[in-house]
């Protein structure tokens, strides 16, 4: 019977690469979307191309009842759930005197609150089945902290110590949780900070260029996996050395 994996933010960017990663691991692909439904689709089709079996389903991860839907959608229709990956977010750079009440609650609503949503909803059918894994996706940021990004640090280093947390919860249970920490990755968000920006932060990362969503996507990939089943409570940087 094949493995089922959900995926938050599946529509694009690292979430994408994630699901494809795992559909070439012919799982059953659950792609998580709240507003890219054409790109949502589109990834869907890659899946299906790929050797998985994918399905949509549109989430708010903010919102609890939006989440406990999608979890009983899941259950209905794959029984279970081997996998959770947190990967949708938000993020806004600005300095935080600047910062409105909105694009405050908008950032931990949707990095940590939502993280916390899903994880409390999928460990309970992780539980049922007796066994699980999840990934949740932070940041460098939320190690280091980011200038100008410090409401996204605090949701991102929230998401470690949560991740931390359970993972002591459920580890008895045998569910593993561990946290990657992608670098400068090249996404459509980062393309638009301009080619001397992007030069500037490659020359700032030891291996002397800028992150793909591969790169993160493999190492989610791993930690999902049999060979990963003694790693929990961790947190796996994806950053390729960077030092700025």
């Amino acid at each position: 019977m094949a493995k089922t994996v959900v995926v938050t933010g599946g529509s694009r960017g690292i979430g994408k690469e994630i699901c494809l990663e795992f559909a070439k691991k012919k799982y059953n692909v659950v792609i998580c979307y709240l507003s890219g439904e054409q790109e949502a689709i589109g990834v869907k089709a890659e899946v299906e191309k790929l050797g998985g079996t994918p399905y949509l389903h549109r989430v708010d991860v903010a919102d609890e009842k939006s989440v406990e839907a999608l979890k009983e959608d899941v259950k209905k229709v794959f029984g279970r759930v081997d996998v959770l990956v947190n990967c949708a977010g938000v993020a806004c750079y600005k300095l935080l005197v600047d910062m409105t009440e909105k694009e405050k609650r908008a950032i931990l609503d949707v990095n940590l609150l939502g993280t916390i949503n899903m994880c409390e909803s999928f460990v309970r059918l992780m539980l049922e089945a007796g066994s699980g894994n999840i990934v949740n996706i932070s940041s460098m940021w939320g190690i280091s902290g980011g200038s100008g990004e410090s409401v996204y640090s605090a949701s991102k280093a929230g998401i470690i110590g949560f991740s931390k947390a359970i993972a002591k919860e459920y580890g008895l249970s045998n569910i593993n949780v561990n946290v990657v920490a992608p670098g400068v990755i090249l996404t459509n968000m980062t393309k638009n900070l301009g080619e001397q920006t992007l030069l500037d932060l490659s020359l700032q990362t030891s291996l002397g260029r800028l992150g793909t969503t591969s790169d993160v996507a493999k190492v989610v990939s791993f930690l999902a996996s049999d060979d990963a089943s003694y790693i929990t409570g961790q947190v796996i940087s994806v950053d390729g050395g960077f030092n700025g």
